[in-house]
């Protein structure tokens, strides 16, 4: 989703022409990038000063400075920079050794484990606390809590942590399991519709983005972002509100029409935000990214998705109230 900071961090990131240069040669010398050129060359003889003449500085006798002595071929004296070459000394290489660009189809495998990964663990969630329905609520709270933390961590860590992602991914999967779980006890059947429209409202999102029907631009993303973080806030603030006892069941989405209109508001922000993680995605692989951040990138998309389906499991709840 585009208030999430993975997606902020990378669209800043490629603003700031951070991969510009990922996967092309650097050329330089100590550190310094240029291109190779090959040295100048008078026809039929050496370059440089020629065997046996005499520089300062430079004594392979006596091993003292400051003694002239022989300089062979024209090499440079220390400390002076030599031939720049592809892989000169302190050359930049702009990324790790066999590292390569990110793909659709990175994205799309990476996508698929995690999912994976929520799937089974929100069954497991499911079928535990259908047998033990007092462990419902620990693991739904637990799993919801302990996701916004690793989420966050997730997102503003500097390097991509793989072990992090697939631990968010079970993490999203137990509160998953467990929330399904009683909202279908409450209100048979919900789940399943829940499931059913996100499921259509992924495909089509993906379908209006493709064919540009969902325009995303930079003005939509900052818009976009301002409203998704009023949105979490106001959830806050309710969540507080219903845990103190100042509000019962949801909270403000739990008045009536106003409630409703509460969640369609949700419901459209979680939509729309499918369409700015294809959007990113697509910029991402145009870009080159390094292909370790295929994993964010999946990342990305399964917060979205399981924000969308979240809004839509309360919005079913509440139209049946």
């Amino acid at each position: 989703m585009a208030s999430n900071p993975v997606f902020d961090r990378f669209d800043k990131d490629l603003a700031q022409g951070k991969y510009a240069q990922f996967g092309q040669p650097q050329y330089g010398q100590y550190g310094t990038a240029q291109p190779y050129q090959p040295p100048q060359r008078e026809p039929y003889q050496y370059s440089g000063q020629q065997y046996g003449q005499q520089v300062p500085g430079y004594d392979p006798y006596a091993g003292q400075p400051g003694q002239p002595g022989p300089q062979g071929y024209g090499q440079p004296g220390y400390g002076q920079p030599g031939y720049a070459g592809p892989q000169g000394y302190g050359a930049p290489t702009g990324t790790e050794p066999g590292a390569r660009r990110m793909t659709l189809d990175d994205v799309l495998t990476k996508s698929l484990v995690l999912f994976g990964i929520l799937i089974a663990t929100g069954a497991a969630a499911w079928f535990l606390t259908s047998g033990n329905p007092r462990l419902s609520l620990p693991l739904w709270l637990g799993g919801m809590f302990v996701g916004i933390a690793l989420g966050f961590v997730i997102a503003f860590k500097k390097t991509v942590s793989v072990p992090l992602i697939l631990a968010y991914a079970v993490v999203e999967g137990v509160f998953i399991g467990a929330a399904s779980q009683y909202f279908n006890t409450v209100w048979p059947g919900v789940v399943a519709q829940a499931v059913l429209a996100t499921m259509c409202v992924f495909v089509a999102m993906f379908a209006g983005w493709k064919f540009g029907l969902v325009r995303v631009t930079d003005r939509t993303r900052k818009i976009f972002g301002l409203m998704v973080m009023g949105y979490f806030l106001f959830a806050m603030v309710n969540l507080v509100l219903q845990f103190t006892g100042v509000l019962g069941g949801f909270g403000f989405f739990s008045m009536g029409i106003f409630g409703i209109a509460l969640s369609l508001l949700g419901v459209a922000l979680a939509s729309y935000s499918i369409a700015v993680d294809f959007d990113s995605i697509q910029r991402g692989v145009s870009a080159g990214l390094p292909e370790k951040y295929s994993w964010l990138m999946a990342h990305g998309l399964l917060v979205s998705v399981v924000w969308l389906y979240i809004e839509l499991l309360r919005l079913f709840a509440r139209m049946r109230n």
